[in-house]
């Protein structure tokens, strides 16, 4: 099932749809993909079931079912869905059944969703492709053998699969926009705060982290924006509802914008057939009556200071819980924790000195320039199994070079997504990832319609063996 979720909502709002048959092809699709992409960990079919019943009694009823009315959603499984056990993909929680949902999951629902089961994600959303120990790997319905990408990888496998319309997302570091861009989904990573976080015990420490998103329309983002953004006293960082609607703001097509695409942000490599398909949209970009030009702005790589953050950033969720679930925990994600918790103020402050270099040089580059493009990933979506590559055409590549173009902006807090724009020579989706200045999510969004609209990917998806669908490749 393809249809995107506001027409699902339109066409159930008028009375032209049953929710009660939209979920029961829902997981009728869910029964038959899920066992080749491991998209679900966990599901609730009785429980969604009911809520399509009461949902159609309530429109029969005369009630309003609200702008997302029955749409089905997954929720990753690093947020708390009301019932349903958030395991973080780690075995130390597999029986971490909550109670309540969290607020960006109750506002969803509130606007008439309804949560059919939690999305797989690699442990702790630590890595970039999804595998834990729990539940095993999640795969991508373009070609099983690759990793549909993390740490939102299993909202993404089943968005792209056709099991579900939206997914939620969060991102510290590319976990909306890495899996979106593999599994040729639309993902956009809201400035900080944007949607709250929360309820949590902890606040987080580095503006870093985001919730956002994964789905196949840019309408359907918005939308989904619509309703789960503004503020939250639980999450006393997040920010004021916004002053108009997302949605409605696609409806104004930006013009003659000064457009900036920097190929390689001065230190990353791309993988050939990744590159191509980004240059060529910038055509499409140029007949929208954009100005477009190539920066070859050197941008600071702020791997290492991204890294430590977010290691920091974990430590500080789980500080203490951390030994007594060490024994539990996955290697690299330890020992990098254990490598963060030796930090100094110095190295702190060298740190801090990276992210405001890389503030100051994007400042500098916005000042000239409305967007900013740049690949979404070095490459197409590597082994199922990990790990991720450790060159691109013979040629080595840093630990991180693998996400060398999602972190930054991170670390910056800029709103950023990616939209698709063709196949590689092996069939895999590949993406240009589009950049705004500080809380201008309206104008990534308006942006990245006017490119669906131009060069439209929704209708070529996967089928299960990985062959698309629609022959002719997109721009």
């Amino acid at each position: 099932m393809y249809q995107s979720a506001i027409e699902i909502a339109r066409l159930i709002r008028g009375r032209l749809l049953s929710p009660v048959d939209v979920m029961r092809e829902t997981i009728g699709r869910i029964e038959a993909a899920n066992p080749v992409i491991n998209a679900f960990s966990e599901t609730c079919f009785d429980r969604a079931m009911d809520d399509a019943r009461s949902l159609e009694a309530a429109i029969a009823a005369g009630k309003d079912p609200g702008p997302l009315a029955g749409v089905p959603l997954g929720v990753k499984d690093l947020e708390d869905a009301a019932g349903l056990v958030t395991s973080y993909g780690c075995t130390a929680f597999r029986n971490n059944r909550v109670q309540s949902d969290s607020i960006q999951v109750a506002r969803l629902k509130k606007a008439g969703a309804i949560v059919v089961g939690k999305t797989n994600v690699p442990e702790f959303g630590f890595t970039g492709f999804t595998k834990n120990r729990l539940f095993g790997i999640t795969r991508n319905p373009w070609n099983p053998e690759r990793t549909s990408g993390g740490s939102s990888g299993g909202s993404a496998a089943a968005v792209a699969s056709g099991m579900i319309p939206m997914a939620t997302g969060s991102d510290a570091g590319g976990s909306i926009r890495i899996p979106a861009c593999y599994c040729g989904c639309f993902g956009i990573k809201p400035s900080f705060g944007r949607i709250p976080h929360g309820p949590q015990a902890t606040l987080f420490m580095t503006r870093t982290w985001t919730l956002g998103p994964v789905t196949r329309t840019v309408e359907d983002a918005a939308l989904y924006m619509d309703c789960a953004a503004g503020y939250d006293p639980a999450d006393p960082e997040s920010l004021p509802s916004p002053s108009s609607s997302f949605l409605e703001a696609l409806k104004r097509m930006p013009k003659n914008l000064k457009i900036g695409f920097n190929p390689t942000l001065g230190y990353a490599r791309v993988q050939s057939d990744v590159m191509a398909p980004a240059e060529k949209a910038l055509s499409v970009f140029r007949e929208m009556g954009h100005r477009v030009e190539i920066s070859n702005m050197v941008f600071p790589d702020a791997a290492d200071a991204w890294s430590d953050l977010m290691a920091l950033e974990l430590y500080g969720q789980l500080k203490d819980r951390f030994e007594s679930i060490r024994p539990e925990l996955g290697r690299t994600l330890v020992a990098s924790i254990d490598k963060t918790r030796k930090l100094t103020v110095e190295d702190m402050l060298s740190h801090q000195r990276i992210r405001s270099l890389l503030q100051k040089r994007l400042a500098e580059f916005f000042s000239s320039h409305d967007i900013l493009l740049t690949p979404s990933m070095p490459t197409e979506a590597f082994e199922a199994k990990g790990p991720p590559p450790g060159e691109i055409e013979g040629v080595p590549i840093p630990l991180f070079g693998a996400v060398a173009f999602t972190y930054p902006f991170n670390i910056t807090g800029n709103p950023a997504a990616t939209v698709p724009t063709g196949l590689t020579s092996s069939g895999l989706p590949a993406g240009i990832q589009i950049v705004a200045p500080h809380y201008r999510d309206d104008l990534v969004l308006r942006l990245a319609a006017a490119y669906e609209q131009a060069a439209p990917w929704v209708g070529i998806w996967p089928d299960l063996k990985g062959a698309s669908q629609v022959k002719p490749p997109l721009p």
